[in-house]
């Protein structure tokens, strides 16, 4: 073989290949029955060549990304990024935009509720110029959600895309939709201001455009999970509500640091609740009252916290969630002596007693939250 020869005999193995045209990223947790029959799906949809498959995993118990790995060695379009320590839909499609070469880039879930057919038509809209994001639609006409089986979430989304659109201003039948394409260069350019909270990725890239998006709709059949457990749980309408603050006061007050506040002021009241009960219902006095009132609301805020504010790094095991509770009971317990001894000088000082009260808290808050998120869900 000649140096001559080798660059035409590149091409010609470029060009029987195919070149990347399209992306499709994968988040995935707990998916493995379902990514071989998946990529047959997209095989038969798409052709031979052409497109990649990005799995991004999120550590799954079941071997999602070992069977994405064994499912590469024969299959170079198939990819995967396994993330250890971080979760969420959003961030790992961000992750997914960053990591590919392919001028266009396709979102959609590995259970089998979104047909891969769709892609076809999809990828050529947005190739025209017809549009700058294809949405597969469950609320488009001639959509149908007959085989999710599921009337609650479908009222549910009915729900939250009225609140997305009249927030946002995005007008489209299925703003929560997690099926969309779109180039790859609009998504990584939109990638430093995106929020990556939660599960509605497609919401904050639209929200987060300077200039609205031209977006068309492709009525989908949203079908019945082929296999597993859906990835979403009980916290998802709260998840969702902090995707639309995030884009509306993230930048102002941190998302995490809100909700760890909110979770903190709902402390209070249960721990005025034990306080009263153990003075007035079981007769003790006010120190001893104050102590299991103090102890029960760091208590009630570590469990509220770890279900809601740090859901995506939720503590589940046994252990961790042990050893996380006396961390967090230990950087509350110096959060409140900095909240004492700051309010305390301040007062003495002249400052008035509701005011240094309130700096006081704040300063205990920062506190608590800086080192809960390092040293509790940072850690464990």
């Amino acid at each position: 073989m000649t140096p001559e020869s080798q660059p035409s005999m590149a091409m010609a193995a470029a060009t029987s290949l195919g070149s990347l045209e399209l992306a499709i990223i994968l988040p995935t947790l707990n998916e493995r029955d379902n990514l071989a029959p998946l990529i047959d799906r997209i095989e038969g949809a798409l052709g031979e060549s052409g497109w990649e498959v990005l799995v991004v995993d999120d550590n799954s118990a079941d071997g999602t990304s070992d069977e994405a790995r064994r499912l590469s060695l024969s299959d170079p379009r198939v990819r995967v990024i396994q993330r250890i320590g971080r979760r969420g839909l959003s961030s790992a499609a961000i992750e997914g935009f960053c990591a590919t070469a392919a001028p266009y880039v396709a979102v959609m879930d590995a259970d089998h509720q979104h047909d891969p057919k769709l892609l076809v038509d999809m990828l050529a809209s947005v190739k025209s110029g017809e549009a700058e994001v294809a949405v597969a639609s469950r609320f488009a006409d001639g959509a149908s959600m007959a085989e999710w089986g599921r009337p609650d979430r479908e009222k549910l989304s009915s729900v939250a895309n009225m609140l997305a659109r009249k927030l946002t201003g995005v007008e489209l039948s299925d703003p929560m939709s997690g099926f969309f394409l779109l180039p790859s260069a609009t998504a990584r350019m939109l990638v430093p201001n995106l929020s990556g909270i939660g599960f509605k990725i497609l919401l904050d890239l639209l929200a987060t455009s300077e200039t609205p998006l031209k977006v068309k709709d492709f009525p989908m059949n949203f079908s019945a999970r082929r296999s597993g457990e859906s990835k979403l749980d009980r916290a998802i309408a709260l998840d969702f509500l902090a995707g639309l603050y995030d884009k509306s006061f993230g930048r102002i007050i941190p998302t995490r640091f809100a909700l760890f506040g909110t979770v903190g002021a709902l402390g209070v009241l249960v721990h005025m609740a034990i306080l009263y009960a153990f003075m007035q219902l079981a007769s003790m006095n006010f120190s001893w009252s104050q102590a299991v009132a103090t102890f029960g609301s760091m208590t009630f805020n570590f469990w509220l916290n770890n279900f809601l504010t740090y859901r995506d790094r939720r503590l589940k095991d046994a252990d961790k969630v042990f050893w996380g509770w006396v961390s967090f009971i230990a950087a509350c317990s110096i959060g409140a002596f900095a909240n004492v001894a700051v309010a305390t000088t301040l007062n003495d000082r002249g400052l008035h007693t509701v005011f240094a009260a309130l700096v006081g808290i704040g300063i205990g808050s920062v506190w608590n939250y800086a080192l809960s998120s390092r040293f509790v869900w940072g850690r464990y």
